[in-house]
């Protein structure tokens, strides 16, 4: 007589040819805004939602689709917001003057290679992580309640809300963001809202920038209302004390503008840098425990496959096999090790290539692991969209750089700094896509967890959005490389080009560190404050619901404030729209069309952002401006630009919320 199937047994129609062509069509369309967003603005987005959302609606067709299906598509196209995240490190190397473009076949390996070890380096962790874990994974909860929602199944409350009325959401979303960024770019709109002033007698300045982009404003309304308040702390620290008190203490003369701007650039993001390192050094401490008990969950899974019990074991808990999990774990190693020792010969340190390339593969293999298990940990608990690996790779860039001059610098010429500083970024830019891709496979396998997924079908896919996304990042950097260039590379006009935080303050960083030039007060600065903060939201974690993490506010220190006002506002917006939700009928369809709307607002922008980017590559040759292709009226616009752009930004908030949240309320 036969037995019964054990939960979870049951087949289901999920890794399909249609699934991964749709996953990796969305994968390129988001890879391309994420890496313009990221660079313009220091954040990326997740795009797990919104691919959920298209998949269902194109799927809907196909009599055989399934949630798990959807699941899958989605999980591809997820990679976009994360492998996006090599756009924090990789522009360094123009930044100094290592690198005019970016080499394809080289920028590629990069990303493939490393994504396909954050996979790998994500399932030992996911029991740990995730399925051990009471991590509350926003973003991976709110994609699986879509998921459910669009399949129509049973066990949630919002049978009304259905896949038509999510697409609507996120494609009005997208055409209204992107016709704003097309005004915004005719200059009949402005950019953004500027301020500098002096505060004190004794030469403090500060100021402020909000960007009127709808972008930004989303992804306020994505990572919460602690998210975004503790982004206004570190603003506030950063330009309500360090900036004024910096810029008191140089007494600097000159434009107020200019003496704020280059006090936060070269004081006070390294006070920040300061506070996420603590930050990140903290979280590794709290997850050495459960880090070893997912490594032993997964050891204890394969020996049941080893034991001919593998048919026992649930569909949902089938990992890919240990076994085959290492083998390729070292098959990328030995590309990676090559790609090193390559670039170190290619870059004039050819008396320490062995050194290098051995030494660069431990430094992937354990930092890799490091920044894995930290970002995943972030990951859960305040989603991918802030996306913690820019400050961890603050960390990460320190270490291979005090390793660099510790080991290999006093063996070489006086004159190889500047190709060590380059061999910091590249090995850093490794390590990062290692973190990225398991911080979102984290957050996707949260999403499986709660649709009854199978595991190593979510690796699986997202091996191939690893590929598909690779494929696509060098282009797009040279696309903007070209059209904008980034803030501090040689030639490179400062009103034109994209900020590349991030990337700017890695290559600062490394060039300190190596030449010996860094002010490690200010890090040390940043460090009392982290701890400080930390210290705070462990003591608010005992007392109350509101919490005020770590990473966020250091963030707010370091990120420009054109970066940081806006989603604070995002947040805030949100944070009222949910609790309006929630005096409602249908509470639950209501907020979720909220974060479809938002989804839709970034990616909108971005792709437009995108687009803008190639017009102005080519606008030399079309005889149109470089810097302002599109205007249609002068500088002298700009006082009417200012009043129009932010008049008509609050008006179009207000009606797509109230928008979305009838339709919300009536769809059936």
């Amino acid at each position: 007589m036969s037995q019964p199937k054990a939960p979870g047994l049951e087949p289901r129609t999920e890794l399909t040819v249609r699934g991964l062509i749709i996953g990796v069509v969305i994968t390129v369309v988001f890879t391309a805004a994420n890496v313009f967003f990221g660079l313009k603005a220091g954040l990326t987005f997740s795009t797990s939602i919104p691919a959920a959302v298209i998949s269902m609606a194109l799927l809907k067709g196909f009599k055989d689709s399934t949630i798990q299906e959807n699941n899958v598509v989605q999980t591809i196209a997820s990679a976009a917001g994360t492998l996006s995240s090599i756009i924090f490190v990789l522009p360094g190397m123009i930044i100094i003057g290592w690198w005019t473009g970016f080499p394809f076949w080289l920028s590629f390996a990069i990303c493939a290679l490393g994504g396909v070890l954050g996979v790998m380096y994500s399932i030992p962790l996911r029991r740990a992580l995730v399925t051990g874990s009471d991590l509350p994974y926003p973003e991976g909860v709110a994609c699986a309640e879509v998921l459910k929602v669009g399949a129509g199944d049973d066990s949630t409350d919002t049978p009304t809300e259905d896949s038509r009325s999510g697409l609507l959401a996120v494609l009005w979303g997208s055409i209204v963001s992107a016709v704003f960024a097309v005004v915004v770019a005719t200059q009949i709109f402005a950019s953004d809202v500027v301020k500098y002033f002096k505060v004190n007698d004794r030469g403090g300045v500060t100021g402020f920038d909000f960007g009127l982009s709808f972008a930004l404003f989303a992804i306020g309304h994505l990572v919460g209302i602690s998210v975004g308040i503790a982004m206004l702390v570190g603003a506030l620290i950063g330009w309500g004390w360090g900036v004024p008190h910096y810029a008191a203490l140089a007494g600097g003369t000159g434009a107020i503008a200019d003496l704020a701007q280059a006090t936060w650039s070269h004081k006070v993001r390294y006070v920040g840098a300061g506070a996420i390192a603590v930050s990140a050094v903290w979280t590794l401490a709290k997850l050495v425990k459960p880090v070893a008990s997912g490594l032993a969950g997964a050891m204890a899974a394969n020996r049941v496959r080893k034991a001919g019990q593998a048919d026992t074991l649930p569909r949902t808990e089938r990992d890919m096999p240990i076994g085959l999990v290492g083998l390729v774990t070292l098959a990328c190693f030995v590309p990676i090790a090559w790609l090193l020792g390559h670039f170190a010969n290619v870059s004039g340190l050819g008396n320490a290539v062995a050194m290098l390339a051995i030494g660069g593969v431990a430094f992937v293999v354990l930092m890799g692991f490091f920044v894995s298990t930290v970002c995943g940990y972030m990951a859960g608990l305040i989603g991918s969209s802030n996306s913690p690996l820019s400050g961890v790779g603050i960390l990460v860039v320190i270490c291979a750089s005090l390793l660099l001059a510790a080991f290999v610098q006093p063996h070489l010429a006086p004159d190889t700094g500047k190709a060590l500083v380059a061999f910091s970024l590249f090995v850093t830019a490794v390590v990062f896509t290692v973190a990225a891709i398991a911080n979102n496979n984290l957050q996707d396998l949260k999403t499986g967890q709660l649709v009854d997924a199978t595991p190593w079908k979510q690796q699986a896919a997202l091996i191939v959005g690893v590929i598909a996304g690779a494929a696509v990042i060098p282009p797009v950097l040279d696309l903007v490389n070209q059209a904008y260039g980034f803030l501090g590379a040689p030639g490179v006009n400062p009103a034109n080009a994209l900020p590349a935080p991030q990337a700017g303050l890695i290559s600062a960083l490394a060039q300190g560190v190596i030449q010996g030039n860094i002010d490690w007060s200010l890090i040390w600065t940043g460090a009392g404050i982290g701890a400080a903060i930390i210290l705070i939201d462990e003591v608010l974690a005992r007392v109350s619901r509101f919490r005020l993490p770590p990473l966020a506010v250091g963030l707010g220190i370091y990120l420009p404030t054109v970066s940081t006002l806006m989603v604070v506002v995002g947040s805030v917006v949100g944070w009222v729209y949910d609790r309006q939700a929630d005096k409602g009928p249908r509470t639950e369809p209501v907020k979720q069309l909220g974060v479809l709307l938002a989804s839709g607002l970034i990616v909108g922008e971005s792709i437009i952002g995108v687009v803008i980017a190639a017009i102005k590559a080519f606008a030399e040759k079309l005889g149109l401006n470089k810097d302002a292709p599109l205007a249609l009226v002068g500088g002298g616009f700009a006082d009417y630009a200012v009043w129009l752009g932010g008049g008509a930004f609050a008006i179009v908030v207000f009606v797509l919320y109230r928008w979305v949240a009838r339709m919300g309320r009536n769809s059936a």
